[in-house]
């Protein structure tokens, strides 16, 4: 699988914290305590979005105050284990989540964001493990299949995501981000026509999303229709000016129109961005 700069935002992942809100009972009046209860709440829910480091005050201030609700105990645990996986510190992140999960065996969303954590650390076994409990607790939970799916096709078993994706898709049909995965997917095993249907559907759902007209670039590439594919990569690049799978297949496209100069330049800046862009692109049957 592709990385993409949006993508480490994602999470993914890819990418977007998955929160539960934490009640505090209405008072007639609060005192400096109330207050400072109230906030760190606030910030424990990602209300600061400026940065993770906010909510994880926020949410260690909750539970050092040792809050008598297990169910808002294990709710901090879970949202601090979402801020440090958004930092890329996932050692911490599990450890959080297995706080939020010795105190709530069935929390759902706690085992899907350790999963995402395990995926992101690069443990695709545990990752699954965890995505199967949450499914398992849950069968029409459309995240975790698109997690378990994503996790799967980084293990290279893309039939099993293929059908995890296709479950997804069924149950929550304008998650975007499954639509662009599943079109590359497609695009990977040679499924091109189904890769083109799943990537127009992505874009048009969301007409700015840079990945989306990536992976039809790709699909292009592999069709050898260069001239459609240097179009879908300049619409990504518009987006996302240092996209490096779009800068090395719209250098590779060029190269294949006879552009050497251009191909050659956007190689070099994809190089730049990603050293590895080139054995990646060679995994993908382009050389």
């Amino acid at each position: 699988m592709r990385c993409h700069a949006s993508r480490q935002t994602i999470w993914r992942g890819i990418a977007t914290f998955l929160m539960l809100m934490l009640l505090v009972p209405e008072r007639p009046a609060q005192s400096q305590d109330d207050s400072t209860d109230i906030s760190n709440v606030e910030l424990c829910n990602g209300k600061d979005r400026t940065s993770a480091e906010p909510q994880i005050v926020g949410c260690t201030a909750l539970i050092k105050a040792a809050v008598d609700s297990p169910k808002v105990l294990a709710i901090a645990y879970n949202n601090r284990g979402n801020a440090y996986t958004g930092m890329g510190q996932y050692d911490l992140a599990i450890q959080d989540y297995d706080e939020a999960l010795k105190i709530n065996t069935d929390y759902i969303k706690a085992f899907n964001n350790r999963g995402v954590a395990y995926q992101k650390k690069g443990d695709y076994d545990h990752a699954i493990q965890d995505f199967d409990a949450a499914i398992k607790l849950d069968p029409n939970y459309a995240d975790a299949f698109a997690n378990r799916a994503e996790t799967y096709a980084k293990k290279g078993d893309y039939p099993s995501a293929l059908k995890d994706f296709d479950e997804a898709i069924s149950l929550q049909p304008t998650l975007t981000l499954v639509w662009n995965e599943r079109c590359w997917t497609h695009a990977l095993v040679g499924e091109l026509q189904a890769a083109l249907a799943d990537c127009n559907e992505a874009i048009r759902l969301e007409p700015n999303a840079a990945a989306a007209f990536d992976s039809r670039g790709l699909t292009y590439l592999k069709l050898e229709q260069w001239e459609q594919a240097i179009a879908d990569y300049n619409s990504a690049l518009r987006i996302d000016p240092k996209l490096p799978s779009s800068l090395f297949g719209r250098g590779f496209a060029k190269l294949k129109t006879g552009d050497r100069s251009g191909g050659g330049d956007d190689i070099a800046a994809a190089q730049a961005a990603q050293q590895n862009i080139v054995a990646e692109f060679a995994r993908y049957g382009l050389h």
